[in-house]
């Protein structure tokens, strides 16, 4: 249970990013600090691109299909990884809170399948 509110975070962060940015990119991008122009396509792009993972990450939790749950937590952290790379590149802080954000998602559920993982054994042993 504790997993999936963590990874329905992460379906939402997804879902409202993207859609703030295929409808406002310039306006988002500001919210989010940025300090480059990145014009109206590309913005528009990403957002489309998270709106559909997002879409995709509410339909494993909603569905149920536990076995996809890991994959919402190694993917983030991985692009993790990445968002610190572009940030140590570009100095943006449009990416810090970009990791700030995936990085409480990472957290979250990475304890949260830790906590479940412990809490299943415990209960099947006795």
């Amino acid at each position: 249970m504790r997993t999936r509110v963590c990874i329905w975070y992460v379906a939402g962060y997804l879902i409202v990013s993207g859609l703030a940015l295929v409808l406002a990119p310039g306006a988002t991008l500001s919210m989010m600090f940025s300090d480059a122009d990145y014009g109206l396509v590309m913005p528009r792009w990403v957002g489309m691109l998270s709106l559909a993972l997002g879409t995709l990450v509410g339909q494993v939790v909603r569905h149920g299909v536990v076995v996809l749950y890991p994959l919402s937590f190694f993917m983030p952290a991985a692009m993790l990884v990445g968002f610190v790379g572009i940030y140590l590149q570009s100095r943006n802080p449009l990416f810090l809170g970009v990791i700030a954000v995936v990085g409480v998602g990472v957290v979250t559920t990475g304890m949260s399948m830790l906590i479940d993982r412990v809490s299943s054994r415990a209960e099947r042993r006795g």
